[in-house]
């Protein structure tokens, strides 16, 4: 917690004054109520003092406890908050930073509920350590040094030995009741992620008529989540149960020896009152540290998936020694290139072609045939097994993600909006764009059109994943937005394989106009829609086949002219 509180030394020094102060004047208060009885215990009756001045001062020392608990509140509540500020952004920062291979196989549901809980849990322990442990630790030794310098060693024996037995008892049940609740975190986050999934996948679901399924799934996680919750909660009361048990015997055999002292003559009446209320303010929080305590440890288990996630490394970095990419063209070069994601799976064998700047090349080839793997190590979501990948002579892995990413942009086959007005969704590309500028996009686009018909016009929200937008429309503001970040390279994977023929015709049109100035990498599996190419490339089973212009490939009869005739087959039927 230390680099959180660091920020705010200042407050967070003035926060532990004020705690400080604030014990003291608690720990006054039963010194000020003993030499109250005192007083009038020792006055003849007929004599009766009203000890004014020492209630006026048991009166601003109530006070004085309450303004400085409340000043400690006010004063650390902006440390607490930026802390959960800090660890959300920096969770979600790394999230960014980790690898697409992460990001494929990650669940949603769970790393949300995991996000959520842990960074509440930093809050939860800052806050347990600035308003429970420390003011515990401040009155336990104010008590302590009282009990030792006024009162026979007995007290404080008896005091520490039943403080240390409530902690020994406190340390050993927790222990042994947390592994419920780490399995009610994981069963959560499970009915979780099986909740969003369901609801994600919501019409997949109703077309096979699978909502019972769906909801046996969920509610079998949530029967071993119950099970759990409950062991968790029984546990909890025996754990309840002992704590009373040895505060009561610790405060009954204090009071015996007061009582006994008092009988002697060693002890006023003021002595036995001050050593109870000594000994109340001592157990009433130091119950309260069996419940801080057991949340400090759920908050540890809910942070321990947090810091898990924060401990893996990306992937894919700059090398220290990264510099920006020198712009000279956009000339793309694949060099002799292997890879795979897993070594048992190679994926592409010795791929090497060139892309001049300004020049269109298409990839076509079956499904599988390590197409789209191609555009995924031009973005450098992976490095290359071995080999190499330029950009205007420059290997990618000497050069900073950022000036690389700025350079290509990419419209893949599902274009996913955010859940955010048109204009919001056109103006990622460039964030800093003015609104003339995103206009103009969209008429290169050709979907302005379309937006100034609607009643909200760029205002209109797009939906979850831009579900209110049909395919082409999606794909158009997708076009817009790779066109409005003004790239060297544009990169279309499948972007029209899931139109029809109609808006497939359209997009293409849009294609054609918007990759005139620019590099283009075209992934397709419809050879139609690559016809126009300055060269085409065929692939099958991670190898480059055979590579011409669509006339040339035709002419040579062989794997492209098969998909050719198949596919013209496939559309007169």
């Amino acid at each position: 917690m230390l680099p959180f509180l660091w920020e705010y030394r200042g407050r967070a020094l003035f926060a532990l004054a004020c705690l400080v102060l604030a014990k003291m004047a608690n720990v006054g208060i039963p010194l000020l109520l003993k030499e109250i009885v005192d007083i009038l215990e020792q006055s003849d009756k007929a004599m009766l003092v009203l000890p004014l001045s020492l209630l006026l001062a048991y009166g601003a020392l109530r006070l004085s406890s309450s303004l400085f608990n409340e000043l400690r509140d006010a004063i650390f509540a902006r440390v607490r908050y930026r802390a959960m500020r800090r660890l959300s952004n920096r969770v979600l920062s790394h999230l960014h930073e980790l690898s697409l291979r992460f990001h494929l196989e990650r669940q949603t549901g769970a790393i949300s509920r995991d996000l959520e809980r842990g960074t509440r849990s930093v809050s939860s322990i800052l806050n347990y350590m600035v308003f429970s442990i420390l003011p515990m630790l401040v009155e336990f030794s104010l008590v302590a040094a009282i009990l030792l310098s006024q009162y026979d060693i007995i007290f404080s024996l008896v005091t520490f030995g039943a403080v240390a037995v409530y902690i020994g008892f406190t340390l050993a049940i927790t222990e042994w009741r947390m592994e419920f609740r780490h399995a009610m975190n994981r069963l959560d986050s499970q009915a979780n992620t099986q909740a969003f999934d369901s609801l994600i996948n919501y019409e997949t679901v109703k077309y096979f008529g699978n909502e019972r399924l769906e909801l046996d799934r969920f509610d079998t996680t949530l029967s071993e989540w119950e099970e759990n919750a409950v062991k968790s909660q029984t546990s909890m009361s025996l754990l309840n149960f002992g704590q009373g048990g040895i505060i009561a015997i610790g405060v009954t055999l204090i009071m015996i020896l007061a009582v006994d002292g008092v009988v002697t003559g060693e002890m006023s009446i003021g002595d036995l009152v001050l050593v109870n209320a000594l000994l109340l303010q001592l157990f009433i929080p130091l119950n309260f540290l069996g419940m801080v305590y057991r949340q400090i440890k759920y908050s540890l288990a809910d942070m321990d998936l947090i810091f898990k996630l924060l401990e893996r490394e990306p992937e894919i970095t700059d090398a220290p020694d990264a510099q920006p990419l020198v712009p000279k063209g956009g000339e793309v070069r694949f060099e002799q290139v292997d890879f795979h994601y897993q070594p048992e799976r190679p994926i592409l064998h010795q791929i090497d072609f060139t892309i001049r700047s300004g020049e269109k090349l298409a990839v076509v080839g079956h499904s599988g045939a390590g197409k789209s793997t191609l555009s995924r190590l031009l973005f450098r979501f992976y490095d290359v097994t071995s080999g190499r990948v330029l950009v205007d002579g420059q290997d990618l892995r000497s050069l900073t993600q950022e000036s690389l990413h700025q350079a290509i942009g990419v419209v893949p086959q599902d274009s996913v909006l955010f859940n955010e007005s048109i204009l919001y969704n056109l103006a990622y590309g460039r964030p800093d764009a003015s609104r003339e500028e995103i206009e103009e996009a969209a008429r290169l686009a050709h979907i302005a059109e379309f937006i100034e018909s609607l009643p909200d016009g760029y205002d209109t929200r797009v939906g979850e994943r831009g579900l209110k937008l049909s395919g082409g429309e999606k794909q158009r503001v997708a076009i817009a937005r790779a066109m409005l970040k003004r790239p060297q390279i544009l990169i279309f994977d499948e972007a029209t394989s899931s139109l029809d023929s109609k808006t497939e015709q359209a997009i293409q049109q849009t294609l054609k106009e918007v990759a005139r100035h620019h590099t283009t990498l075209v992934i397709a599996h419809r050879l139609s829609t690559v016809v126009d190419a300055d060269r085409i490339l065929v692939m099958d089973q991670g190898r480059v086949i055979e590579q011409g212009t669509h006339r040339e490939l035709l002419e040579r009869q062989g794997r492209y002219q098969q998909m050719w005739l198949l596919q013209q087959q496939e559309r007169e039927s």
